[in-house]
C-alpha cells in the first residue's frame, strides 16, 4: 500500500440528480426502449462514505444500501466522502477480497480520491462521480488505512443490468488515468455542464494522480525507455 501515491482530493460540486420518477419495480432485463432513464445512486443514502476512526466503523450498511437499488449501464454512483477515504472501484474480485489494489495491474482497476486514513480531524469534504460502464459485478472499496476502511465495512458489491447501454458520451471513455484521478463526467451524462469539476492531469478534478494498471504500466515503459536512451549516449561519447 506504501507505494501508492496519495493525494487530497479537491471539492467538486454535486451536480443535479437526473428529473426522472422510476417505476416502483423494474423488469430484471428490460429492453432498451423500456429501461429506466439513466440515474445518479447516492452511495449509502443519507449516511454517505464516510469512515468514523474514533468508533473504527463505516457510516453506513453499504451492502444493504446496494442490495435496494437497481443499477444499469450509463448511471453514476455518488460517493459524498472527505479525504480520510479513498473509492477503489475494480472488477477484479482478487482485489476486492484482499481490500487491496497494489499489485492489480488490470486495466479496469481505478481509484479515487485521497484516502490519506487517520480520520478524526478536519477533512476536506468531496463528492466523487464514477460512471459505470462495465455490465456484470462491479466492486467498491476504501483502501485507506492500509485497507482497514474496507475490512471494517466500506465495501459493496453490484450487478450491473444493460438496460439502455453505455450514453454516446461514455462509450469511448478517455484514455486511463495516470496515478489517482478524479474523472470528470463526460459531456451529455447526468454530470455534465455543471462547471463543478475541474480537469486534472489527464482526467482529474484535482490535478492530482489517479491510478490505473495502464497507466502505470504506460509510466514505467516511460522510465525504461529513459534509461535506455541514457546508456546509448553514454556508449557514444566514450567511443
Amino acid at each position: 500500500m506504501a507505494g501508492l501515491l496519495r493525494l487530497p482530493a479537491a471539492a467538486a460540486a454535486v451536480a443535479v440528480l437526473v428529473a426522472v420518477a422510476l417505476p416502483a419495480s423494474r423488469a430484471a432485463s428490460p429492453a432498451a426502449d423500456d429501461a429506466p432513464e439513466y440515474r445518479n445512486h447516492t452511495v449509502g443514502g443519507a449516511d454517505g462514505w464516510f469512515f468514523d476512526a474514533k468508533a473504527n466503523a463505516s457510516s453506513g450498511n453499504y451492502s444493504g444500501w446496494a442490495n435496494g437499488e437497481t443499477f444499469y449501464l450509463g448511471d453514476y454512483l455518488i460517493f459524498k466522502t472527505n479525504d480520510n477515504s479513498s473509492v477503489v472501484h475494480t472488477t477484479n474480485a482478487t482485489t476486492y477480497d484482499l481490500c487491496d489494489p497494489t499489485d492489480d495491474l488490470g486495466p479496469a482497476t481505478y481509484i479515487y480520491g485521497g484516502g490519506g486514513g487517520g480520520g478524526g480531524g478536519l477533512e476536506q469534504n468531496n463528492t466523487i462521480p464514477v460512471p459505470l460502464v462495465q455490465e456484470g459485478t462491479n466492486y467498491f472499496f476504501s483502501d485507506a488505512d492500509d485497507g482497514a476502511q474496507c475490512q471494517k465495512g466500506m465495501r459493496f458489491e453490484i450487478k450491473v443490468e444493460h438496460g439502455r447501454g453505455l450514453p454516446p458520451s461514455l462509450k469511448n471513455p478517455p484514455p486511463a488515468p495516470k496515478e489517482r484521478v478524479l474523472a470528470p463526467p463526460p459531456a451529455g451524462t447526468a454530470f455534465s455542464g455543471t462547471g463543478g469539476v475541474e480537469p486534472g492531469d489527464g482526467a482529474g478534478d484535482n490535478g492530482g494522480a489517479g491510478r490505473s494498471g495502464a497507466g502505470r504500466a504506460a509510466a514505467a515503459g516511460g522510465r525504461l525507455l529513459g534509461a535506455a536512451v541514457a546508456v546509448a549516449l553514454a556508449a557514444l561519447v566514450a567511443a
